[in-house]
């Protein structure tokens, strides 16, 4: 029985992209084992999926002291793992590529860059450019089973699994009409909207269409969210305290809910891979080719300042992305709500169309 780890130490959308990989590896070896070493604020996405049999969890402030990463590289070791899979491509995961003794060690690495050591058998160049529906993210990590192991039917959905009793989340039974889950905060405070924004679009969706709108934020940010909800002129359409704070309890709710409308993150692939439409605001440091999965401007729609205004992007170089990345409050003062709602209203004319006032 092959032995099998993927490491991906990132955010909750990064992960469950990744879950591809188990996906498309146990066509090659069912019977293997497959592991997957994650942040453990990111498992919740991995649990229940029959493709992933064991979930390895740590704290990322821990991972970073060197003496717990040494001792994470000796458990590699001593695993014998057969194949590792190192989507991730930093230098905590290399290492342990470089040190787990693995017959098979598959990385990611840029087309351009030699690597100093050996930390993979088979390293594999990024892709130059997405061509498929399901977006660059997920083609470069199935690229990584289909490069080193012949795939005939490459499997590109990421699923989320729920229990039979998940599905049987009730908290927003007896709301009698559709409920939008709509994602006030990024992830970061670099990835989220001006807040006056925010609640101009929540205005108008309430204003226009017979719904039950909640919000998704994470738990540090509810002091935040607060404040968004304060400015919302129809609150008796919001339920604020309809709210889940772990990501399993997020996945039964969002399971629940017709659509979700998010800035670009975790949530956004959560409600993809329950297969709920999807409206995602990009802020404008992110590189939309990268991370738009089956956008296919019916089921799932997003904007991009880049789209609607090129002419901000002129002088855009390498540096004046770190400059926005750290602070794109400018930037995002361009994508106006007006821009925002013009792009919105035909998406949710398809979905709701029923339920317009």
């Amino acid at each position: 029985m092959k032995q099998i780890l993927v490491i991906q130490n990132k955010r909750i959308g990064d992960v469950l992209i990744s879950s591809v990989i188990a996906q498309n590896i146990k066509k090659v070896y069912p019977d293997s084992k497959v592991t997957y070493f994650v942040y453990d604020y990111t498992a919740g996405v991995l649990e229940e999926n029959p493709n992933i049999d064991h979930i390895i969890r740590v704290s990322e402030k821990w991972l970073k002291k060197l003496p717990n990463l040494v001792r994470t590289l000796r458990k590699v070791r001593q695993h014998n793992y057969d194949i590792i899979f190192d989507p991730y491509a930093k230098f905590q995961s290399r290492m342990m590529c470089l040190c787990s003794g693995a017959d098979y060690r598959i990385g990611l690495k840029r087309a351009h860059k030699q690597l100093k050591l050996p930390f993979y058998t088979h390293p594999i160049s990024f892709l130059e450019k997405g061509t498929r529906l399901c977006g660059k993210a997920i083609e470069d990590r199935v690229h990584m089973v289909s490069d080193v192991f012949p795939l005939d039917n490459p499997d590109e959905v990421p699923k989320i699994y729920l229990t039979s009793e998940e599905k049987k989340n009730t908290k927003i039974a007896h709301i009698n009409r559709p409920v939008l889950m709509l994602g006030v905060l990024g992830s970061t405070p670099n990835k989220s909207m001006p807040y006056p924004y925010i609640a101009t679009i929540v205005d108008w969706v309430t204003e226009n269409y017979e719904v039950t709108i909640l919000f998704n934020y994470a738990p540090h940010q509810k002091a935040e969210a607060q404040k968004i909800y304060e400015q919302c002129h129809r609150q008796d359409q919001i339920e604020i305290d309809i709210y889940e704070d772990s990501i399993r309890g997020f996945i039964t709710l969002m399971h629940q809910c017709n659509l979700l409308i998010a800035n670009e993150g975790g949530s956004v692939h959560i409600a993809k891979a329950l297969n709920k439409p999807t409206f995602t605001v990009y802020s404008p440091f992110i590189h939309k080719a990268h991370w738009a999965t089956f956008e296919d401007g019916v089921m799932h729609k997003s904007i991009h300042l880049r789209d609607e205004k090129p002419e901000a992007y002129q002088q855009f170089s390498r540096e004046a992305r770190k400059k926005v990345e750290a602070d794109p409050e400018e930037l995002f003062q361009l994508l106006t709500p007006e821009l925002i709602i013009a792009s919105l209203a035909p998406f949710m004319e398809h979905h709701l169309k029923a339920h317009k006032k």
